[in-house]
């Protein structure tokens, strides 16, 4: 392809592109919120969960599902320097905390090989676990729990 019909070609889309762009907006339909037509900051009140806080283990749904946190993790601070999660729950400070003991995963590499400290690939806890909240859901939900 020469580079004039190369240029060529692409002045000709980037037209299409810029004459067909200004219709498609106004034809595409908007998503609707679940929360309907109340605004955000309406809807943000945050005393309206409360934390539950549990002194037990919270039961799983099935089997590969992380443990729900039965405590409240507001101000919880996660960086690539600190996880407040492991001040408590290190496999070195559990039992001394009296939490939960990080499970023997986390301190496995990709390679099954145990490391001294938890990995890298575990340490954001709240990628896996969340807190446990007394909500209603926010849509209807038929989910129940694995046999």
């Amino acid at each position: 392809m020469t580079r004039k019909l190369a240029c060529a070609l692409a002045a000709a889309a980037i037209a299409v592109a810029l004459t067909s762009g200004a219709g498609a907006q106004e034809k595409t339909p908007t998503a609707q919120p679940l929360r309907g037509p109340v605004s955000i900051p309406e809807t943000n009140n945050s005393g309206i969960y409360k934390m539950e806080r549990h002194d037990r283990v919270i039961p799983r749904n099935h089997a590969w599902q992380p443990p729900v946190i039965p405590h409240n993790v507001k101000g919880y601070q996660i960086t690539k320097d600190v996880n407040m999660c492991m001040v408590c729950h290190s496999s070195k400070a559990a039992p001394r905390t009296g939490a939960t003991p990080v499970a023997k995963s986390h301190y496995l590499d990709r390679d099954g090989k145990e490391l001294p400290n938890i990995s890298t690939r575990r340490y954001f806890c709240l990628q896996c676990h969340v807190p446990q909240f007394d909500a209603e859901p926010l849509v209807e939900n038929t989910f129940g729990k694995a046999k």
